[in-house]
């Protein structure tokens, strides 16, 4: 044999390895239940019709599991506000830093000037760079582009470096899947779980990864849905309800005052079709790490936690070759308490449910467990907390 042909074997094999593990993981996914089945329904308001972010008109979302050998487990989620060209008909966002350790690119100007002119990409810490080069790379490929000479990429991320992502320092992503990612973004229902960006994560010491839910505001306020995606992977001492889960699962852990930080990060994706200025999407945001300390989160030293929210109502929408600024937004500020209790509650859920949906995670540095379900429903039970 070759040294050519037996590279080629080598290539062919690993990849074989990487199709049979990802496809493995989907099947597991699919029998793990999510929030609601086990009558974990956070708040007062009720969910859209999928109980994702894309329950928000226009919201697609594009995911890439990226698992090779016994040493990568990472991905790209991207979320895209409408299916046009961002760059042309750019929606108002801001972002909000609850604790600022992470590499949240492009950040600046989204809140200096209120607005995406890109699709959100999340992926692994030292994946950032290169998936805005490719992002971009294929923005500047689109029709009508060929004389732009300046695009703002928004990229977040967590880091996924330490027992499952152990090849994290080759930068494991490739711009033909951050490209993939995009170009199959769609609507409907969302795949949650260890599923691009959340591939490699972890979360209150289990495996964490991609969650999402949604909540639709009483008709009073406008109708108007609000929906949620997170990227998993910090810690805390995990309570669900209110029922101290983490506590009853692992007591030996929470015993003394002498535990190891809870750090790690988090991205919150927040999308509602309610007519929002950048500024009132900064208080919405903000609302967004109420739901996250629901969760038991400690935001600690090492942690990154960040939202980023926008609009897609197409009211609201900045053309770039607009002649005048666009002003209609939602009238009364007093109207917008309800949108605050919708990104809370669909926030806390949705961190639900990238837990339950996670599944466990092997590499050759060791295995991150997914929660136990069956333990978990008995502690809610005790709890009082039963699916209706």
């Amino acid at each position: 044999m070759t040294p050519h042909s037996s590279c080629a074997l080598v290539s062919r094999l690993t990849m074989i390895v990487a199709a049979v593990a990802l496809h493995s993981a989907v099947v597991r996914a699919q029998g793990r239940p999510r929030a609601r089945d086990l009558g974990v329904a956070p708040g007062v308001l009720a969910p859209g019709p999928l109980n994702a972010i894309t329950d928000v008109p226009g919201v697609l979302v594009g995911q890439v599991t990226v698992i090779e050998a016994d040493s990568v487990r990472t991905g790209i989620t991207a979320i895209l506000p409408h299916s046009g060209n961002l760059f042309f008909e750019r929606v108002p966002a801001a972002i909000v830093v609850g604790n600022g350790f992470g590499k949240l690119l492009g950040s600046t100007q989204v809140n200096e000037l209120g607005e995406l002119e890109t699709p959100i990409l999340l992926t692994c810490t030292l994946c950032v760079w290169k998936a805005a080069d490719a992002m971009i790379e294929w923005m500047l490929g689109q029709p009508g582009m060929d004389k732009v000479r300046s695009i703002n990429a928004v990229v977040g991320e967590t880091n996924d470096g330490y027992e499952l992502n152990i090849a994290i320092r080759s930068r494991p992503i490739t711009a033909a899947q951050v490209v993939r990612a995009l170009t199959t973004a769609r609507g409907g229902p969302v795949e949650e779980g260890s599923v691009g960006a959340g591939t490699g994560t972890r979360a209150f010491d289990w495996k964490g990864g991609i969650g999402t839910s949604s909540r639709r505001v009483q008709p009073s306020v406008g109708a108007y849905t609000v929906g949620v995606l997170v990227q998993t992977n910090f810690g805390g001492v995990l309570q669900i309800m209110g029922a101290p889960v983490g506590k009853e699962l692992e007591p030996q852990k929470f015993s003394s005052n002498i535990r190891q930080p809870a750090d790690g990060s988090i991205m919150m994706i927040v999308a509602t079709d309610a007519p929002l200025s950048d500024r009132n999407l900064k208080r919405l945001a903000s609302r967004a790490l109420m739901g996250l300390a629901r969760t038991g989160s400690v935001a600690g030293n090492g942690s990154g936690d960040y939202v980023i929210a926008f609009s897609t109502a197409p009211e609201v929408r900045r053309k770039r070759d607009a002649e005048r600024l666009t002003t209609t937004e939602m009238g009364n500020t007093e109207r917008l308490s309800g949108l605050y209790e919708a990104v809370i509650e669909s926030t806390e859920e949705a961190i639900y449910n990238s837990l339950f949906k996670a599944t466990t995670m092997s590499s050759k540095a060791g295995t991150v467990e997914a929660i136990p379900i069956d333990r978990v429903r008995e502690i809610l039970g005790r709890y009082g907390i039963r699916p209706r």
